[in-house]
């Protein structure tokens, strides 16, 4: 997979760029706010179909104007193709793969892959639950396609439910009337992801044990454990059927409660992954340094485990990836570079490699 050109019109303090990448590595070098992240931002959009940030997309449009266009060629084992967004503040969206016009974001999600590293993602490690299932929820639907739409379906019926919930209290004829339903949908599609992410998260361990063995040299040793909901939905994950079983059981048997929280507090929306370093929990031991490490071996594990699945090596999208690793750290990741196309960020011309491309960023402006 490479990323040929990326053209950017009025998109954040971009107000018109044209920047052409080289197969290897791209270094965006320039003082802060110049608009290096914000280049990285606009190329992951056609990965993620949205925004790493989670802002709205009427924050794209620069300021004062109308509108906004993005527009990226990409090139994958098969052939070249080309995907335009345009922005609108009074509209939604549109989307164009091939000067066709696609009718859903979804539709092109996995179809130019990208892997995207930034500050932000240290989050994975340090902060909640919520952070983990959105790491394997991005990183799944990019593979599985009908992951995604499961995880929708999910997501939808899991809103229905927790208006139901929210108005049991006024209509409780309503509730007991139509909470089965809605207990059985969700607990089907919650069981089909829980084994989806759980057998992901397998991969995922095997490829991030091996990135610190070379990393580290062996001195430090992680691990992941998915974190079910409730416990007892581990003694079902041989059978999908079993497990949906076990999920309709436990949302027909705790009612009472869920009324006194007013939401749903069973399911894949509630789950955890508990990543661990040398046996000690990696959000509340690890320094800073290690806890970058364990966020950038994350990514590079999803990395690795899409160019398997996939045959196409993903573009390496990495935002101030250097800062706080050590000397070891910083040349091992210099060497996975070397894998395959790297689009970096940093505010100096760093010693990546003779061949890098370097693209001066400033004030919204490369050369």
């Amino acid at each position: 997979m490479v990323c040929k050109r990326i053209v950017a019109e009025r998109f954040r303090n971009i107000g018109s760029c044209d920047v052409e990448f080289g197969e290897g590595t791209n270094l965006l070098y320039g003082n802060n706010a110049q608009g290096k992240t914000n280049l990285l931002e606009a190329i992951g959009m056609f990965s993620l179909g949205k925004s790493f940030r989670g802002v709205k997309e009427q924050e794209f449009i620069k300021f004062g104007c109308k509108d906004a266009l993005l527009s990226l060629d990409f090139r994958d084992s098969r052939r070249e193709q080309n995907i335009k967004m345009f922005f609108d503040r009074s509209k939604n969206k549109k989307i164009e793969q091939n000067g066709v016009k696609i009718a859903r974001t979804s539709e092109i999600i996995g179809q130019f892959r990208a892997v995207l590293f930034f500050p932000e993602h240290l989050n994975v490690i340090k902060e909640g639950p919520a952070m983990r299932r959105n790491y394997l929820d991005v990183a799944i639907s990019q593979l599985r396609p009908v992951y995604l739409k499961s995880l929708q379906r999910y997501n939808h019926i899991l809103g229905q439910r927790n208006k139901l919930i929210k108005n049991a209290l006024s209509d409780r004829k309503s509730f007991d009337s139509t909470v089965e339903f809605w207990s059985y949908q969700l607990a089907n599609e919650a069981a089909f992801i829980t084994l989806a992410r759980i057998g992901y998260l397998v991969f995922v361990e095997t490829e991030l044990k091996n990135c610190f063995s070379e990393m580290t040299g062996g001195k430090e040793v992680p691990s992941l454990s998915y974190l079910p909901s409730f416990r007892d939905a581990e003694n079902f994950y041989g059978s999908r059927e079993k497990l949906a079983g076990a999920y309709f059981g436990k949302l027909m048997s705790g009612h009472d409660r869920e009324i006194a929280a007013g939401a749903t507090l069973w399911g894949i929306h509630k789950d955890d992954v508990d990543v661990m370093l040398n046996g000690k929990n990696a959000r509340l031991y690890c320094s800073q340094g290690q806890q970058r490490s364990l966020a950038l071996g994350l990514k590079l594990a999803e990395s690795a485990i899409s160019a398997k699945d996939t045959g196409e090596v993903p573009v390496l999208l990495l935002d101030d990836v250097f800062s706080e690793l050590d000397a070891g750290r910083r040349e091992y990741l210099t060497e996975r570079m070397k894998k395959g196309q790297v689009i970096i960020t940093a505010c100096a011309e760093e010693g990546l490699c003779d061949s890098a491309k370097i693209i001066r960023v400033e004030n919204g402006s490369y050369s």
